[in-house]
C-alpha cells in the first residue's frame, strides 16, 4: 500500500498546538504533543460549518495555532541545508550576510504560509481519526531536544507512525523542528529539494525560493 507523506503532514501539523499552562509551568515535549489533539480537532470539527463559505476564516484559524508550535525559521533554515549554514555565513561579507538574512526571512515565510495553507485542506478530512500519543522516547533538556512517538488510526489495518523531532525555544519551551513519518524524514526531504533546485538555478537562492512549492513524496508502507 502506497502511503502519501504529504497526509502525515496533514496529520502531523494538526496535532501540534499550544495550550494554555497553569501557574506558568513548562509542559514536556509530550505534553504538547499530547494536549495538541483535542483543540485542533475542535478546530476541525467546527469548520465543518462554515469553511465551504469562508475558507480563509480557517486557514486562519489553522495559522494562529500552529505559529507559536512550530519552528519555522529552524526548519527553513534546515531546508535550506549547507545554503544557510554558519559556515556560509561567516564567509560572506556583510552585504552577503544581510542577503542571505533577507533570504532566510523570505523562505520562512514561504515555508509558513505554503506548508500551512496546503495541508490545512487536508485536516479536514481526519477529523474522526483515533490517535495515541506515547512519551518522549527521548527528552533532554539539557540538550533541547526531544522525541515524541504518535500513532494515528484513519481506517487504515495499521496505524500511521509519526516522530516528533521537538526542539526547546529560547523561550524554554518545545516547538517542533522535524517530523519523522513511517521512517521518511520529511526534513531530509525538503532539504534534498531544495538543494536539487538550488542546482538548477546555479546557486540563485532568490530564484530557489521563489518557485518553491512542497513536493508529494511517496514510500512503500511496510
Amino acid at each position: 500500500m502506497v502511503l502519501k507523506v504529504r497526509i502525515g503532514w496533514y496529520l502531523s501539523m494538526c496535532l501540534l498546538v499550544s495550550a494554555s499552562w497553569a501557574q506558568g509551568l513548562v509542559p514536556s515535549a509530550h505534553e504538547v504533543v499530547n494536549s495538541a489533539t483535542q483543540k485542533v480537532m475542535a478546530v476541525v470539527a467546527e469548520s465543518e460549518a462554515y469553511v465551504d463559505e469562508d475558507p480563509e476564516r480557517y486557514y486562519q484559524q489553522v495559522q494562529e495555532i500552529l505559529d507559536p508550535v512550530i519552528d519555522f525559521r529552524g526548519f527553513a533554515r534546515s531546508v535550506m541545508g549547507p545554503y544557510a549554514s554558519s559556515e556560509r555565513y561567516r564567509s560572506l561579507d556583510e552585504a552577503g550576510r544581510q542577503h542571505l538574512r533577507e533570504q532566510l526571512d523570505t523562505f520562512t515565510e514561504v515555508m509558513r504560509v505554503g506548508l500551512v495553507r496546503t495541508y490545512s485542506k487536508g485536516l479536514l478530512a481526519y477529523g474522526d481519526s483515533r490517535i495515541e500519543v506515547f512519551a518522549a522516547a527521548e527528552e533532554d533538556t539539557a540538550a533541547g531536544r526531544a522525541a515524541v512517538r504518535q500513532l494515528v488510526y484513519n481506517n487504515q489495518p495499521e496505524p500511521y507512525v509519526l516522530i516528533y523531532q521537538m526542539g526547546l525555544a529560547k523561550s524554554g519551551e518545545w516547538q517542533l523542528r522535524n517530523i519523522i513519518i513511517e521512517g521518511v524524514n520529511l526534513g531530509e526531504i525538503y532539504r534534498s529539494q531544495f538543494e536539487a533546485s538550488a542546482r538548477k538555478n546555479n546557486g540563485d537562492l532568490d530564484a530557489v525560493i521563489a518557485s518553491w512549492t512542497t513536493v508529494e513524496v511517496e514510500t512503500e508502507e511496510t
